[in-house]
């Protein structure tokens, strides 16, 4: 049986919700704006306007060379317009520790500034030798390669 006083309490809390529910909550504008257009063309895909001082290049030589060197890891991620290249575990031949790379390429002139290698093992960064190791064979076969198209 219900006692009197928890069925008061009961219908008093329902009311609240109830009246609670009518409250006025201002409603937001819900018309989109039209369309206003930007005024651009076609033809305005083909013409070069981007700030070079915000647009990246990267220097192919680096990039193709990074991808020749460190190419016994599984390649995650390549992203050409930011030049980052994101490798995943592996081993190289003749080793026995796993590493993983990843190689930034921040300038498109072809030297050591341009390049940017951090490498990791398992458990846990590489040592800086390991890691300047594989910049100098980078830039190494990055100049390698700008020398054999030079002379075709």
């Amino acid at each position: 049986m219900i006692r009197p006083r928890t069925a008061k309490l009961a219908v008093l809390t329902a009311a609240a919700v109830a009246l609670s529910a009518c409250g006025s909550v201002p409603k937001s504008d819900s018309t989109i704006p039209a369309d206003t257009g930007t005024g651009s063309t076609l033809f305005d895909l083909f013409e070069n306007r981007d700030d070079p001082n915000v647009t990246l290049e990267v220097n192919r030589y680096i990039w193709s060379a990074a991808q020749d060197v460190l190419g016994f890891l599984p390649l995650e991620r390549a992203d050409p317009f930011t030049g980052l290249l994101v490798y995943g575990f592996g081993t190289p031949p003749g080793g026995g520790r796993a590493y993983r790379a990843t190689v930034y390429i921040r300038d498109p002139s072809l030297d050591a500034r341009s390049l940017n290698v951090a490498l990791a093992t398992r458990g846990g960064p590489a040592a800086p030798e390991t890691t300047r190791a594989i910049e100098d064979a980078i830039l190494t076969r990055a100049r390698q390669l700008r020398v054999a198209e030079e002379q075709l």
